[in-house]
């Protein structure tokens, strides 16, 4: 993607700019992100935390994720859009929801994590890796 890049929730209460080039773009199909999108996986990309910055104030939830660790969601305390998930299994970088960017046709999923908890009927990208869990 070209940087920087921004986006935001469908309000526009939460914005962002990101000043650094995302360090992977992917799909993910473990359960807490079908329950969290309300869809078969979640889109987004990952950034370190130093190269984002937010302004306005999201509401977080966190809860375990399938690897155990503790993941906190974000969203819009207002219009209520998924933003941003940290993990403790990955301090200082962060994933943020494809569909908040301004410029949305730059997002190319590189890779699908926790397939082996997708959907049966959700027809994989044969030309990118797979992954049953974590890389």
């Amino acid at each position: 993607m070209t940087t920087p890049f921004s986006g935001g929730c469908a309000c526009g209460a939460i914005r962002y700019v990101c000043s650094r080039s995302p360090v992977a773009m992917l799909n993910c199909h473990c359960l807490d992100c079908q329950r969290s999108s309300g869809a078969p996986f979640a889109s987004g990309f990952i950034v370190a935390d130093s190269g984002i910055e937010i302004t306005g104030a999201p509401k977080t939830y966190s809860v375990h994720a399938g690897s155990g660790a503790v993941a906190t969601r974000s969203f819009c305390r207002e219009c209520g859009s998924p933003l941003f998930t940290r993990g403790d299994a990955n301090p200082g970088f962060m994933s943020v929801r494809f569909p908040t960017l301004d410029n949305a046709s730059e997002f190319q999923p590189l890779l699908d994590i926790w397939t082996a908890s997708a959907q049966p009927w959700v027809c994989l990208n044969q030309a990118i890796p797979h992954y049953p869990q974590l890389p």
